[in-house]
């Protein structure tokens, strides 16, 4: 059978992929979104170097990361812990490939060839890792991704002569061209801002296409997909290409802002932060990840002053991180979205039984 089945009539997917795609339908309806949108272009006009690079354009980073895992997650029901592994396969194949430091690793290709290549070698890196996660369901995909994820880092930081041991790859070569470097403050700002908008309205335009529908139909009730002829294995397996593609972008951004990468930014602690990214924004809807990031960038750049400032140790940062992970996970169960819209619904609910009772009136 074919991967996407279009012959299939529009009322054979499940109802709660309905539901789940109803959920999916671009947040650019309200005043609000288009003021975030305009703000997010117009930022370099409003702040400084620090801020550009250091907060927006790395929440940008890492929510595309985290994206590719509510990606997974949220319409395909799949957790997976080594999307951070294959973001970071692409920045060491970029270091490889490309131009660097260490001239006895790196082959010194240009980045219009190496970075392609990074990425392709990433998305089958990926898709390798989710033909065998989907061999599993529930904890046991968190426990193989994460597996996957440990044996990269481990690999990374005991192999030298490919990826530098545990000092990595340093001063790697960024894009130059039209006279433009790209890796400067306002450029890579625009660089980063348009590959999150492209992630974003791919991962909205894949969630309601048959491809997604049949995801969601597949999270929901895979028996029953089987049954009406979807293979759900390719499904799911397509969907860690997707994602891996996804989260490789968001790689290779990440080893041209940092011009480096080593094995403590492949970690495991640095794999469990994606999905803290994730759930902490939502994984409902393409945003939640770029929301969940910002609060992990704020949360990881100013906590440890303000602790510093109450006389504690500004080590223990990543506290406050836990802290607020728990608490926006025991009010919601959808993250900061759901905290959202349980808002709206408080706030809209007064105005509803006003209209009721006027019009009885």
């Amino acid at each position: 059978m074919s991967l996407v089945q279009g012959a299939h009539p529009q009322t054979s997917q499940p109802p709660a992929a309905q539901r789940a795609t109803f959920m999916t339908l671009p947040e650019f309806n309200t005043p609000a979104a288009w003021l975030a949108a305009v703000i997010l272009v117009i930022m370099p006009l409003i702040a400084n170097g620090f801020f550009l690079i250091e907060i927006f354009a790395t929440t940008l980073i890492l929510g595309t990361i985290a994206l590719s895992l509510m990606f997974l997650a949220g319409y395909g029901g799949m957790v997976s812990l080594m999307q951070l592994t294959v973001a970071g396969f692409a920045a060491y194949m970029v270091a490889v490939f490309g131009m660097s430091a260490n001239t006895n690793i790196s082959l010194g290709w240009p980045w219009w060839l190496a970075t392609p290549t990074a990425l392709l070698l990433a998305t089958v890196f990926g898709t390798l890792g989710g033909a065998l996660a989907v061999r599993t369901e529930g904890i046991y995909t968190i426990m193989i991704t994460l597996a996957i994820g440990a044996a990269f880092y481990y690999f990374t930081n005991q192999n030298w002569p490919i990826f530098g041991g545990h000092t990595g790859i340093n001063t790697v070569a960024t894009p130059k061209f039209w006279g433009v470097d790209w890796r400067a403050d306002i450029p890579f700002y625009y660089v980063t801002l348009g590959v999150a908008a492209f992630c974003y309205f791919a991962v909205q335009y894949v969630s309601r296409a048959p491809f997604g529908l049949a995801l969601q139909g597949v999270r929901d009730n895979p028996r029953r997909m089987a049954a009406l002829g979807f293979n759900v294995n390719a499904h799911r397996v397509a969907a860690y290409a997707f994602a891996a593609f996804i989260a490789a972008l968001g790689g290779v951004l990440q080893v041209w802002n940092y011009r480096q990468i080593s094995p403590g930014s492949v970690s495991v602690g640095a794999c469990i932060d994606i999905l803290i990214i994730a759930v902490v924004g939502g994984i409902t809807r393409p945003v939640g990840p770029y929301i969940g990031a910002f609060i992990f960038v704020i949360l990881r750049t100013f906590a440890l002053d303000l602790l510093v400032k109450f006389g504690l140790d500004g080590n223990r940062f990543r506290l406050l991180i836990g802290l607020g992970f728990l608490a926006i996970v025991f009010w919601s169960s959808d993250g900061v979205i759901g905290l959202w819209e349980r808002w709206r619904r408080h706030t809209a609910a007064p105005e509803k039984r006003a209209a009721r009772g006027h019009g009885h009136g």
